[in-house]
């Protein structure tokens, strides 16, 4: 997987991989703190997922050809069962899919 390589190679040479911390989220302006303020950073989300981390998120980043890129946030702890998948968004909005073949949507419950 790219992310896998450019954490190993970040460890022998000029790419380096660190946490940060997001200080503001403003549309498509976004700034994340490590040891240096980086300033919109590209962000890398799976094909067809389109995701701003919101402010005080944890995330990872990864310098690459002279630029910043963030490959992931931090999770938070959650009740998912291993196997399940949670999209939700900062203002509370959440779509789970259960390992039983239900989905949760805000909560209430849909069968398939």
């Amino acid at each position: 997987m790219w992310v896998s390589k450019e954490i190993v190679s970040a460890e022998s040479g000029k790419n380096r991989t660190f946490f940060g911390k997001v200080t503001d989220a403003d549309g498509a302006n976004l700034t994340v703190q490590t040891e240096i303020e980086n300033r919109n950073p590209k962000i890398i989300c799976p094909h067809g997922v389109v995701s701003i981390p919101e402010v005080g998120a944890k995330v990872v980043v990864t310098n690459v050809e002279d630029e910043f890129v963030i490959s992931g946030a931090v999770q938070e702890n959650t009740s998912l069962e291993p196997g399940e998948l949670m999209l939700y968004s900062a203002g509370g909005a959440s779509i789970i899919l259960k390992n039983d073949g239900k989905v949760l949507i805000n909560g209430n419950e849909y069968i398939p």
